[in-house]
């Protein structure tokens, strides 16, 4: 975006970051990496060196060494059995059979023996299981417990009234990535229960991602329910304006806006993301999460992982590190996404007369 643009952006936002500041928006919250100025080089400003790997890549033995350290992580629950069987079976048929990377599966009271029993009966894999702590799934001490109540009771949007779905999306957000059993990867992909996986991986997308020098992986992105995030663009533009040098050189800001300048909604369905999980633990993101999470919003209203996720890869990501996985065909209840001509040709079975996600404003924007 030129520079004249921005400041256009930032003049016509400047009462509400005014009104943020003086109105203390953030008072109570004391998390070090927002009280701090930034100081630090953005990091993913420039293009990363590529990695050398064995082109040949999917004749190693899947029980040894994997080339890139990854797993499949999902936050789950003991009632989430039966779904997640259903995507693990999808998962080894398509792609994890043949390379047996670990799968992690995170929780916030421990998995019963079932639960474990019914997961590792589906693979040859090593399995994880983690339980979550308190810091990370809690309701921050900050947040004003009259105003949170009264919003939870008059929400007039899907799960408005529930602590365990916020927690969830401020856990996504903030804290997934740094549970420990995630410290040894540089890797992850997000798997969901009840999805579905349309077709075989006949290549390995760790590896995609770490050749190409590629940070965020998607492959659904739509408008976000607005009614769940109406200060989240607010609070984002004051975040810009206060450290306006972490933004990429090349970054997807322009796909964020409409034409008025606002934000349009665009996100990328974070329930299939793979990302490399240096951008999610670097300093950058770190301070974006802290500012979001101060302002409460995961709490007085409803944001998302999604959106925080997409806008954060958006400005401190340049374009070039973000991909679009359209060769993967992918079923979250109510959304398709099918690669085109899958009814008559190719590895994939999936109804592409029925995915409309590749024509949706957010997809043909980031195409653009």
């Amino acid at each position: 975006m030129a520079l004249t643009s921005y400041r256009r952006l930032v003049w016509r936002h400047l009462p509400i970051m005014i009104f943020g500041i003086l109105a203390g928006y953030i008072v109570g919250c004391n998390k070090p990496a927002v009280r701090q100025t930034l100081s630090f080089k953005h990091i993913f400003s420039r293009t990363p060196q590529q990695t050398v790997i064995d082109a040949d890549i999917n004749k190693y033995e899947p029980n040894g060494v994997k080339p890139v350290k990854a797993a499949l992580v999902a936050l789950v629950r003991n009632s989430d059995l039966f779904g997640l069987r259903s995507t693990i079976r999808q998962i080894e048929d398509r792609f994890n059979a043949r390379h047996n990377y670990p799968y992690i599966f995170v929780n916030d009271v421990e998995f019963t023996e079932e639960f474990k029993r019914g997961v590792r009966d589906l693979t040859q894999a090593h399995v994880h299981f983690g339980i979550l702590d308190e810091e990370s799934w809690k309701v921050p001490e900050w947040i004003n417990r009259e105003r949170y109540e009264h919003v939870k009771s008059t929400a007039q949007y899907p799960h408005g009234e529930k602590d365990s779905y916020r927690k969830m999306c401020r856990f996504q957000s903030g804290y997934l990535h740094r549970h420990p059993l995630l410290a040894d990867l540089d890797f992850y992909w997000r798997i969901e229960p009840d999805v579905e996986y349309y077709c075989d991986m006949n290549y390995n997308p760790f590896v995609f991602m770490q050749q190409n020098g590629l940070k965020y992986g998607w492959n659904i992105a739509m408008p976000e329910f607005m009614a769940t995030i109406p200060t989240l663009w607010n609070t984002t533009v004051q975040f810009v304006a206060e450290h306006s040098e972490l933004l990429a050189s090349d970054s997807l800001w322009p796909w964020l806006l409409d034409e008025h300048g606002n934000y349009n909604g665009c996100h990328f369905w974070s329930n299939f993301e793979i990302v490399d999980l240096s951008f999610y633990r670097s300093a950058v993101y770190q301070a974006f999460f802290d500012y979001l999470d101060c302002a409460g919003g995961f709490f007085y209203e409803r944001w998302g992982d999604a959106p925080v996720h997409s806008i954060a890869a958006a400005l401190f990501l340049n374009a070039s590190q973000v991909h679009y996985f359209d060769d993967i065909g992918y079923f979250h209840p109510s959304v398709l996404t099918c690669p085109q001509d899958a009814r008559t040709k190719g590895t994939c079975v999936c109804d592409s007369n029925k995915s409309f996600v590749q024509d949706g404003m957010c997809t043909v924007r980031f195409l653009e």
